[in-house]
């Protein structure tokens, strides 16, 4: 699943005629580039979850996916704005009891996430985040770390305890499901993904792994947008993992 939806405010006055995962980065729409890194990891079927007044634009864009190598592309519909947790939802049928690849529309990864994708398939119960030292960690959901061990994510923390942010790449197994529909709005009004890889971790069923090279979250800002195009000229994305850190 690739989540496309959102108001993309932060990119404003951008996104006023269009969704943000539509916009350019370098050479290509930003959505291209997670549906080429889930393609890239073997994955062949792909939901992309959207929303707003511009959802058609992706269908003209996309089509079926075939251009990708897909064997097929299904879209959904998110009425409103209900966070990840919500999106991820809609997806229950499209998943039929398998494990369920999450993927963020406006992440960008300088390295491939194939390797984190298998290591995943090979023991796929449970759940699997990705994480990644940032410079702004009071913006994203960060990893409480004791003795070198994840003991607690935090959304968004005032006082953040480290700089290691959860990326928007999250593996999952059918029991997903279950745990989403036990979830309560938070405070800003969403079903939080935090809460989810939470009560994962409470259930010692979260793994996670570090990824080298940049991440770029391209709806953070209109800066970082032009800095994620910087990024794609200057180094690539979807590389393939550098062999010393091979997973």
């Amino acid at each position: 699943m690739i989540l496309a939806g959102g108001s993309g405010s932060r990119l404003l006055p951008l996104t006023r005629v269009t969704n943000k995962h539509l916009l350019p980065v370098y050479d290509r729409p930003m959505i291209y580039y997670p549906i080429e890194q889930l393609a890239g990891a073997g994955i062949d079927r792909i939901m992309i979850v959207t929303g707003g007044n511009h959802a058609g634009e992706f269908l003209r864009l996309l089509g079926n996916g075939s251009a990708f190598g897909l064997r097929h592309l299904d879209y959904a519909y998110q009425e409103g704005v209900g966070g990840i947790a919500d999106a991820l939802g809609l997806t229950e049928w499209f998943a039929g009891g398998e494990p369920i690849a999450v993927m963020l529309g406006d992440n960008i990864f300088e390295f491939s996430v194939a390797p984190i994708v298998r290591r995943f398939l090979d023991s796929p119960a449970g759940a699997r985040i990705v994480l990644t030292e940032v410079d702004n960690p009071g913006s994203y959901g960060i990893a409480v770390m004791e003795d070198g061990q994840l003991v607690r994510v935090v959304e968004k923390p005032k006082d953040p305890p480290s700089r290691l942010a959860v990326t928007g790449l999250y593996l999952y197994d059918a029991g997903v499901f279950d745990l989403l529909k036990g979830l309560t709005p938070s405070a800003r009004g969403e079903l939080e993904i935090t809460d989810v890889n939470n009560l994962y971790l409470k259930k010692g069923l979260l793994r996670y792994d570090t990824m080298p090279g940049y991440w770029a979250d391209c709806g953070e800002s209109i800066r970082m947008l032009q800095r994620a195009a910087e990024l794609v000229a200057e180094r690539g994305a979807n590389k393939p993992m550098p062999a010393e850190r091979k997973l």
